[in-house]
């Protein structure tokens, strides 16, 4: 037996380009099945994780789907904002934890993701160097941020402006990096995080700008009447929050009006949950409370419809590849005709010839299951990577 396989061996080393071939028809017929099973289900556990871990999100009526996709991922477009105001109002008699959101700007393709302390415990965040923000103009990194950056405490990320035909005349916010996070393993590595005022300063709801009453501003002051003084167009405004002019930047405006995208909300039992989702039930408020597990069930729903669709168009493509693989055994067959009697001639026995034969078809399908099983171990290992890489979960 030892020298039918040697023999069957020396023939598919010896006509190597054939058999590469039939491996990887082999190869692919397996893994495509599979391995696009495995990749879809640890996509749906990335996503179903982050879900379970936010009861509930708070936000503008609109597409629930959208609403959840910002608040947690941060990759969709950005939701319609909301008043600050109403993120007061749901926390104010304390039933539940309410936590800010404003992810409406970016530093190049990194979303900043404006907030409170509060966001980094709910999520576990910890703090790998440096410290978490403490002032106005301060901004914490990503794992992954920092990694793909190179930047770290005391570096400076800049805002990005939404339209290079700014007319508002919103210019882009410096923010010094004071920390960098530990690595999360979720979309959290890909943010950088800033107050939420910092996040209104950015969109020129808050500003600083020289002291009027310098005598140096006075090129900039249009009129003063008393203690009121008029500004026009020259006075410089800062980009970048320092100690030394900390003190001037101000808001315009009433704090309970400014926007934010989101609210995160926790209740501390399913008790509250319920009283709290009781209250937005009416179709006269303008806000909605969603379900993120719920909204991602009802996706992950219509990607598992898909997944079928293209498992099965997988599988008969693989029956068809199948079907090629045996027909070149078939034709390899009829044109080694002469060398089966060559074989016989030389006295080789009838039942040793076709276990030849049958022991080349053997080891195609072997390594080609082996290479299958390989190609799904890895992506049962590195498929969550791979997922985050090129969808950026």
């Amino acid at each position: 037996m030892k020298g039918v396989l040697y023999l069957a061996w020396r023939y598919l080393a010896y006509n190597r380009f054939k058999t590469a071939i039939l491996v990887t028809a082999v190869t692919l017929i397996v893994y495509l099945p599979i391995g696009l099973r495995v990749l879809v289900t640890q996509s749906a556990e990335q996503l179903t994780a982050r879900a379970d871990a936010t009861p509930l999100v708070l936000g503008l009526r609109g597409s629930p789907l959208e609403l959840v996709l910002n608040s947690l991922y941060f990759g969709s477009d950005v939701p319609a904002t909301m008043p600050y105001g109403e993120m007061e109002a749901a926390g104010e008699d304390g039933l539940v934890q309410v936590i800010p959101l404003h992810t409406r700007f970016r530093s190049q393709d990194t979303p900043i993701v404006g907030t409170n302390l509060d966001y980094f415990e709910v999520r576990g965040l910890r703090v790998a160097e440096g410290r978490r923000m403490a002032v106005l103009g301060e901004a914490v990194l990503g794992a992954a941020v920092a990694r793909s950056q190179g930047l770290g405490p005391g570096d400076f990320v800049v805002s990005s402006p939404e339209s290079v035909f700014d007319l508002a005349g919103v210019y882009p916010l410096r923010m010094k990096v004071v920390g960098v996070l530990d690595f999360s393993d979720g979309p959290d590595d890909q943010a950088i995080f800033v107050d939420v005022r910092t996040a209104w300063v950015i969109e020129g709801l808050g500003h600083g700008h020289q002291d009027l009453a310098d005598p140096e501003a006075v090129s900039g002051v249009l009129s003063r009447e008393g203690n009121q003084i008029v500004a026009n167009a020259s006075v410089m405004q800062y980009n970048e929050i320092t100690p030394e002019n900390i003190d001037s930047f101000h808001f315009h405006g009433e704090l309970a009006a400014f926007p934010i995208t989101a609210a995160l909300i926790f209740p501390p039992d399913q008790r509250a949950s319920t009283l709290f989702q009781g209250r937005y039930q009416s179709n006269e408020v303008s806000v909605q409370v969603v379900r993120p597990r719920e909204v991602m069930d009802e996706l992950l729903a219509t990607v598992l419809t898909v997944q079928r669709f293209v498992v099965a168009g997988a599988l008969i493509v693989g029956m068809a590849t199948l079907a090629s693989i045996i027909l070149v055994f078939m034709l390899s067959l009829r044109l080694r005709q002469g060398e089966r009697s060559t074989l016989l001639k030389l006295g080789g026995a009838r039942r040793a010839v076709g276990a030849l034969m049958g022991a080349e078809i053997v080891l195609v399908l072997g390594m080609g299951l082996v290479l299958a099983l390989g190609l799904t171990v890895l992506t049962a290992a590195y498929g969550e990577v791979a997922v985050r890489v090129f969808v950026g979960l």
